[in-house]
This record gives structure tokens, C-alpha cells and sequence, in this order.
């Protein structure tokens, strides 16, 4: 007699096996939603970093039309107060003859009739005079390094994403291979 029975059937109790291709799936999924957020979070950005952009050249385009203004009524106001200032005295210093005549102009200094536009006069040639002259100064950092050309908020979003493929690597290898 025989010990082994070979009329019975091997019907393991035991569920099917698992396929590696859905887990890999389900990561796959998940690295693409990620890129895409940061597509979207990058097209944002730049989408509110443009406006900004924008409306920062238009208030300083602004700024400087107004200043501009500003300085050519000082100017207008500084050669009308100069214009009414100067009277021109003709002398004649010889009986008249066939010899021409030489005017000699002189300026005098009258008074203004309004103490408070003298003051004003005074305040433009002031904002002229200082306009004329350019101090070099500087207004910016340097824009220099590898974080300003790639951009901060990409580097940092990348580098969260590594870091989530570096755990699931882990931890897949370290699952049962089957």
C-alpha cells in the first residue's frame, strides 16, 4: 500500500496572488498628480508674478510722468518769475547820430507781489536743481546663483517629490518579492 494518495486535488485556501503592475500603477498615479499639481502651482505663480510685474512698471511709469510734470511747472514758474524780473534799461549816452546804439540791458530783483509763490518758485527750482543731479545708488540685490534662474518654490517642490520617491523605492524593496 501506498502513502500517497493520488486521487486528491491541491486546492490551496490561499487567494490569488497580488500583481506587482497595480502597485506600481498606484505610484505611478500618484507621481503623476504630484507633477501635475506643480505644473498648475507654477503656472499660478507666474500667472500672479506677471501681473505684479505689471502693475509695478505701471506705477512707477506713472510716478515718473508725474514727476516730470512736476519739474516742467517749476521750470515754467522759475522762467516766468525770471521773465518778470528782469527789466531792460535803454541809456543813451551820446546825442543822437548816424552811430548805432548799444542798448545795455540790466536786471533788477523786484519783489513778488505774493510772498507764498516766491516760496513756491523757490521750492521747484529746488526740486530742478536736485534732479539734475544723478547719485548713483544702488536699488536691487544681485541676481546671481543657480536659485534665481531655476526658481525657490520649483527647488523646494522638487525636492519633496525626490523625497517621496526615495521612501517608495524603500518600500518597495523592502516588501516580499513574490
Amino acid at each position: 500500500m501506498s502513502n500517497f494518495d493520488d486521487n486528491t486535488d491541491f486546492d490551496d485556501a490561499n487567494p490569488p496572488e497580488e500583481s506587482n503592475n497595480r502597485t506600481f500603477l498606484l505610484v505611478a498615479g500618484i507621481l503623476g498628480g504630484l507633477v501635475f499639481l506643480a505644473l498648475l502651482c507654477l503656472v499660478g505663480y507666474f500667472f500672479f508674478a506677471n501681473n505684479t510685474t505689471q502693475q509695478n512698471e505701471a506705477t512707477a511709469q506713472a510716478q515718473a510722468t508725474q514727476q516730470a510734470a512736476t519739474i516742467q511747472v517749476g521750470l515754467t514758474q522759475t522762467a516766468l518769475a525770471q521773465a518778470l524780473t528782469q527789466t531792460a534799461a535803454v541809456t543813451n549816452t551820446v546825442p543822437p547820430t548816424n552811430t548805432p546804439v548799444i542798448a545795455q540791458a540790466t536786471a533788477t530783483l523786484t519783489a513778488t507781489s505774493n510772498p507764498a509763490t516766491a516760496t513756491l518758485g523757490a521750492a521747484f527750482t529746488q526740486i530742478a536743481n536736485s534732479t539734475q543731479t544723478i547719485i548713483p545708488t544702488s536699488t536691487a540685490l544681485p541676481n546671481t546663483g543657480f536659485a534665481d534662474d531655476v526658481g525657490g518654490p520649483g527647488l523646494i517642490l522638487i525636492a519633496i517629490a525626490l523625497v517621496v520617491v526615495i521612501f517608495l523605492v524603500r518600500r518597495l524593496r523592502a516588501s516580499p518579492s513574490q
